[in-house]
């Protein structure tokens, strides 16, 4: 189970993508906000590096616990970072999924 602080640096890595990402967030719909932004694939990009670098982390936890540099909380506050930003990758790619699958069965 999450702990409150992995929650908490789940939102807040959530707001700066957010943040950064330009084209989601009050006034995405406006036609002059639709150029200012990064495209979707930058923000797909970005999202996906933050969860490789958030695995990166796990691992550098792990090894530097097994060569006794580092204690098992940290570890585990690192593999359970791990676990949500991949959980929130997987939920996005689904609705991703359902969303080209909805326009899809669209009649044209």
């Amino acid at each position: 189970m999450a702990s409150p602080t992995v929650a908490a640096n789940a939102y807040a890595s959530l707001g700066r993508m957010l943040e950064s990402g330009g084209g989601i967030g009050a006034g995405a719909g406006k036609a002059s906000d639709l150029g200012s932004g990064q495209s979707f694939g930058a923000v797909l990009k970005d999202a996906i590096g933050s969860v490789l670098d958030a695995g990166r982390k796990s691992d550098a936890q792990s090894i530097a616990m097994a060569s006794g540099k580092s204690n098992v909380m940290d570890v585990v506050t690192a593999v359970a970072e791990t676990d949500v930003a991949v959980s929130t990758l997987v939920s996005v790619r689904d609705r991703v999924i359902q969303a080209y699958e909805d326009i899809m069965k669209m009649p044209i």
